[in-house]
């Protein structure tokens, strides 16, 4: 007979998380593999725990008051918590589902001990293990101590911890349900976790075995330091005996106790290493099954393994998918790109559309395979020097994948008369000349074909919309792959390279050329910032604008704007802006990301800093000051040559480069300019069609589109049918990424590599990042993770993540700059040059080790940063 409640472990599996929960539903299909033990037991369905639900009216209210609390509201989510559980423990088990319960025991035995075990629906998922926040009672004897502990598994469900990460994973109290796992127990001579994947590298060729004497909650709950081997390949390739002074053993009579160790057995091994073998291709086939890496609890009785839990591991980073076998080096583009959260899939589709190097996606991020340049010598050696130059982590992490000699394969056509490898992206360009005209011919080139887009673009509608983007994105790799484009990128970096290393071989100076730089003209983003500092000027003398934007709180603000006295200017002003550089935003390589213009809001908290901070013609005054300072820098380091041996040869070659530099260097920054208008053009297009396809209820809501790829939005388009599960579990896995972090280096093994500083050059305590603007300054820390939060007072230092463009508006009222991702060419570290910032990047986890409002000292000609007391 099937009971309505009860159903046993092995009449369920995987596809039936609703009715037994994550545990139970996993458990069900443990069951089913071949090979594999797992202790008899059922389920106590979801159906049951919302009866009981049911049987408490007032819980309802309960969960809408838990609703309505803050996240920093502990004591009394901890109070409503405690009501909620208290309340259900306080119902009676109705007698036909007690019954059902009892007869489910009889069948496996009444008087055998029991594990009593929380499964709720939103529990080993793979986004969200939910590990430990549920209930689980050991060695439960007797039909009536079984009823009562099903009732406190289902109250375990409202536990503070529980209750918090819901929050946390913003996950709806009411759509969790709870079931309850009911297992015989197992009285294990050693216990311990299972990772069929490194839980500290990724590597998913390395299992990870922990291990302990007795039952496994000695390791779950921390009473011991578990032995710990590694697997590769069928073999232990590394082992950690510790030291067991203590285990938890079953009572006879229920529950459990600890137990101290005799001396001579706590440094014996929990296993051998042939049991070790064996427990870890128990795990392969596990994982095969499940088809992701697993978190296994295992129990060893009488030299067999029996399995009592298996999860997903959601912290793992994903591979990306190649469809070979081969072993493969990913560099990571977000940290070249300076936006390191996760993209929607149409961000990702597009980017990788209009990209001039082929790129792979994984967990929300997009990855270049570096594999064949870093096979051959020749190859590998420039791809280093270029990205060492920028970004010494990656640097190093590469080298520490070249340093296994087996992993990265040499190229079939190396040996004698082979043909030569292909040249690496980024080798040195032709020859350029140093003249101006180089760059507005360039910036024209781009001006009249963005133009002609937006013109072009207006026409297109419906499926002829995306043949003609198809077009428009190989005119945008046109533009970004013009070899006089290229060669003048190349030319201001390599002339300040080569004025970095010379000065300080013939000078002993640092970073010369961050003076150097300072002010150099026609820089899109630096000028972005000043203007902003003009906005400013237009608004400062009105005080009726300056309150109506401080009380801002939502985008229509600019229509209400021309209400109090000088509002008219001032909003003209602010519209002049967004038409200059409405496009950009924070993350902007992601065409989903609200636009400024989109979002006009994100820029007030800027402008009223600038209204406070400065005085009128601030924008005007900092660059030419700025100009002042490298002319005199210049004639400075000119003159100082002239005195050295063969000094006029020196000084001409350095005034080529200083004139280099300053023709070439502020172009740096406008492909990428280039690039966000045409990405706005899209992505205005797009939402046109997607606000066509709301209209005829294809779709929900016109920001749905994001969650498909762009080839997926064109079938769409096309059939005017669009599956709703696929968006909604793009959402769900769009969410999950935000809990990963994005590596430096990622292989095909799955092992994160982040890369290290090899300095001993810097002060104990100290954190070491890469020094890309000279200069010390010592200030009051703002750790900002969001521009629009930002609250700044003139002399703070921003600590940050990441900056892209978007945030050059901030640097303007800053006095110094700290990010945890950068390199010496990307865009925070060139803004930060021309405006004269001390500022050092890649600082490993800093918006965590700097609490806002510290006072540090930021040493930008060194590259690290001391936090003062």
């Amino acid at each position: 007979m099937i009971e309505p409640y009860v159903l046993d472990l092995r009449e369920v599996d995987e596809t039936q998380v609703a009715v037994v929960g994550g545990k139970g539903a996993h458990l069900g299909a443990l069951s089913r593999i071949d090979g594999i033990r797992v202790p008899g037991g059922f389920c106590v369905t979801t159906d049951a725990f919302r009866r009981i639900m049911a049987e408490a009216p007032s819980i309802d209210d309960l969960l809408d008051q838990l609703s309505r609390l803050g996240d920093d509201d502990r004591e009394a989510i901890r109070t409503l918590s405690a009501r909620i559980r208290r309340t259900i423990e306080g119902i009676a088990i109705p007698g036909d589902l007690a019954d059902a319960i009892t007869r489910a025991l009889a069948r496996l035995g009444e008087q055998t001990a029991y594990a009593v075990r929380s499964s709720a629906t939103a529990e080993d998922l793979p986004t969200a293990s939910f590990a430990g926040q549920q209930d689980t009672y050991l060695n439960v004897v007797g039909t009536t101590a079984i009823l009562q502990h099903v009732s406190r598994c289902w109250a375990s469900l409202f536990t503070e911890r529980a209750v918090t990460y819901r929050r946390r994973n913003d996950i709806d109290h009411r759509t969790v349900h709870m079931a309850v796992v009911v297992q015989q127990m197992v009285f294990s001579h050693a216990a311990g976790i299972l990772f069929t994947a490194d839980p500290v590298t990724g590597n998913r060729k390395v299992a990870t075995v922990d291990a302990g004497f007795g039952l496994g909650e000695a390791l779950v709950s921390g009473l011991v330091n578990p032995d710990v081997f590694k697997v590769r390949h069928g073999e232990v390739v590394a082992r950690t005996i510790s030291a067991k002074q203590r285990a938890v053993h079953a009572l006879s009579s229920g529950g459990t106790q600890e137990v101290a160790i005799e001396s001579p057995r706590q440094e014996q091994p929990a296993l051998t290493d042939g049991q070790v073998v064996r427990l870890v291709e128990c795990g392969r086939r596990i994982e095969e099954h499940f088809g992701r890496p697993q978190d296994i609890e295992w129990c060893l009785v009488d030299d067999g393994f029996q399995i009592v839990q298996s999860r997903p591991i959601t912290t793992l980073f994903p591979v990306p998918e190649t469809g070979d076998q081969e072993n493969h080096v990913y560099v990571s583009v977000g940290h070249q790109q300076m936006m390191t959260d996760p993209m929607k899939p149409l961000g990702l589709s597009m980017w990788q559309l209009t990209a001039m190097a082929p790129m792979r996606a994984a967990g929300g991020r997009l990855f270049v395979d570096a594999t064949r340049a870093l096979s051959s010598p020749a190859s590998s050696a420039g791809l280093l020097d270029l990205i060492g130059r920028g970004d010494p982590l990656t640097r190093d992490a590469l080298e520490t994948v070249l340093d296994r000699d087996d992993f990265v394969p040499a190229p079939p056509d190396t040996g004698p008369g082979g043909a030569p490898a292909e040249p690496v992206s980024g080798s040195a360009p032709a020859p350029i000349e140093t003249d101006p005209a180089i760059v507005a011919k360039l910036i024209e080139r781009s001006r009249t074909s963005v133009a002609a887009l937006r013109r072009d673009i207006g026409t297109k509608s419906g499926p002829a919309l995306f043949d003609f983007l198809l077009e428009a994105f190989d005119e945008h790799k046109r533009v970004l792959a013009d070899p006089l484009s290229h060669q003048a990128i190349m030319a201001g970096m390599e002339a300040t390279w080569w004025l970095n290393d010379k000065l300080h071989e013939w000078l002993g100076e640092k970073n010369a050329a961050d003076t150097l730089t300072l002010s150099a003209p026609g820089n899109v983003t630096s000028e972005m910032g000043l203007a902003l500092l003009d906005v400013a000027d237009v608004i400062r003398p009105h005080p009726e604008v300056v309150a109506f934007l401080r009380g801002v709180e939502d985008d229509s603000f600019l229509d209400e704007l021309p209400k109090p006295a000088g509002g008219t200017e001032a909003r003209d002003a602010i519209e002049a802006y967004l038409d200059r550089y409405g496009m950009r935003c924070a993350g902007e390589i992601d065409i989903t990301r609200p636009r400024w213009r989109e979002r006009p809001s994100t820029l007030v908290p800027a402008i009223l800093d600038n209204v406070r901070n400065f005085g009128p013609g601030a924008a005007e005054q900092r660059f030419e000051q700025g100009r002042r300072e490298a002319l005199k820098k210049e004639q400075d380091v000119l003159a100082r040559l002239r005195a050295l041996p063969d000094g006029e040869s020196k000084a001409d070659e350095t005034k080529r480069m200083i004139d280099r530099v300053r023709t070439f260097i502020g172009y740096r920054e406008y492909p990428k300019y280039d690039i966000v208008c045409r990405y706005f053009v899209y992505k205005q297009a797009l939402l046109r069609e997607a606000e066509r396809l709301v209209q005829a209820g294809v779709l929900s809501e016109k920001e749905d589109i994001f969650s498909l790829t762009f080839q997926e939005l064109h079938d769409v388009v096309r059939s005017n049918q669009v599956d709703d599960r696929l968006i909604q579990q793009r959402k769900d896995a769009f969410r999950s990424y935000h809990a990963l972090t994005p590596p430096r280096v990622l292989t095909s093994d799955g092992e994160t590599i982040n890369g290290a500083y090899r300095r001993d050059d810097v002060p104990a305590g100290a954190l070491i990042g890469l020094p890309v603007s000279g200069g010390t300054i010592e200030g009051r820390a703002r750790v900002i993770l969001d521009m629009a939060q930002a609250d700044l007072e003139a002399g703070d230092i921003l600590v940050t993540a990441y900056t892209d463009p978007s945030w050059s508006p901030l640097f303007v009222g800053i006095a110094g700059l700290v990010t945890e991702v950068g390199g010496l060419m990307t865009h925070g570290a060139v803004i930060a040059r021309e405006y004269g910032l001390p500022a050092v990047v890649g600082v490993e986890q800093a918006t965590r080790l700097i609490r806002d409002g510290q006072r540090i000292r930021v040493h930008g000609t060194d590259g690290y940063v001391e936090i003062l007391s």
